[in-house]
């Protein structure tokens, strides 16, 4: 069985996305679908990203840490 992801604000949103089918649907929610053809998505952190969109990055983590 594989251990489960613990996600956290310096993670690159591009392994987010890549990390659980549920990841791009919460990215979606709070940065919306331009982000998938933005360059910085292979680059920014996740923390970055947040604040770029005027976010909280722990809020997000939270959501993404009880993805199951």
């Amino acid at each position: 069985m594989a251990e489960k992801i613990k996600y956290h604000k310096n993670m690159n949103l591009g392994e987010i996305v890549k990390s659980h089918p549920g990841a791009q649907k919460i990215i979606e929610k709070y940065f919306g679908k331009g982000c998938y053809t933005c360059p910085g998505m292979k680059m920014e952190n996740l923390s970055f990203g947040a604040m770029m969109h005027s976010m909280d990055p722990e809020v997000i983590v939270k959501e993404l840490n009880a993805l199951e």
